[in-house]
């Protein structure tokens, strides 16, 4: 089996969020790939079998496989263009999340993306107590977001990952306004067994959701102020999707025995 890895929402190696994309003609236990991914110690590893109907796509955190993961469907997205179907500038996956279309613009790879209903929640001591600094604003929708008042707050915060277990959300995100961007953000996923995704592309179809009716556009870009970075192009299309574009740098190839 041949494998992957892709940096995703950058230009360049060691940085972005890097996946794991394993190109398989079946699909093998769902135990094994469970190991595969524990074994790449990733965010995310994603599995694709070409099926009649097109390309299935699946997504494995080290502890659980997900229905929704933005960097690696743009990684899964960059394999399948440039060493599978190099004359397409698209890719359709059918996930867990439904059909999800990945087009190639130039250097960018956009990814047309479901958005999920936000509600506001009440700040609870609980959240203060999780993240360090109390929040200002929570809204709730498959994950939690959660607005502070400066970048400066969600750049320097040092959350308790065990605290961040016994808050709302499938992700524990941390956002704020931008000095240089729209909108700047991290991402924590103590409850998949990952302490700081480097940039979730999934995430920020809430968090740029969220800053759209904030500020009243639909085009917003993001920084995960992650150790490693990224930047993320977002648009919202309205009727409940968004398209969120990114770049992306492949590291190695290898083969799985």
């Amino acid at each position: 089996m041949r494998q992957y890895i892709v940096d995703a929402f950058t230009d360049k190696v060691f940085s972005g969020n890097p996946a794991a994309v394993c190109v398989m003609d079946s699909w093998p236990e769902e135990r094994w790939m469970m190991q595969v991914a524990g074994e790449n110690n990733l965010s995310e590893t994603a599995f694709i079998v070409k099926e009649d109907s097109g390309y299935h796509l699946r997504w494995f955190t080290p502890g659980t496989e997900v229905e929704l993961c933005g960097h690696a469907t743009l990684a899964s997205a960059f394999v399948i263009l440039n060493f599978y179907d190099r004359s397409s500038d698209q890719v359709e996956f059918d996930t867990m999340s439904g059909r999800l279309t990945v087009t190639r613009r130039k250097n960018l790879y956009e990814m047309d993306f479901p958005t999920y209903e936000l509600k506001e929640i009440p700040v609870t001591d609980d959240m203060e107590a999780a993240f360090g600094v109390r929040p200002v604003k929570a809204v709730l929708g498959l994950d939690l977001v959660c607005v502070f008042e400066n970048e400066g707050t969600v750049r320097n915060m040092v959350p308790d990952q065990k605290l961040l277990t016994n808050i709302e959300g499938r992700i524990q995100n941390a956002t704020a306004r931008g000095t240089e961007v729209d909108c700047v953000s991290r991402s924590f996923c103590p409850k998949l067994s990952i302490p700081e995704d480097p940039v979730c592309g999934s995430a920020h179809c809430q968090i740029a959701d969220y800053w759209s009716g904030v500020l009243g556009k639909r085009n917003i870009t993001a920084y995960q102020a992650s150790k490693r970075g990224g930047t993320l192009y977002c648009r919202l299309l309205g009727g409940g999707r968004i398209a969120i574009s990114g770049e992306a740098a492949l590291f190695a190839v290898s083969d799985i025995q």
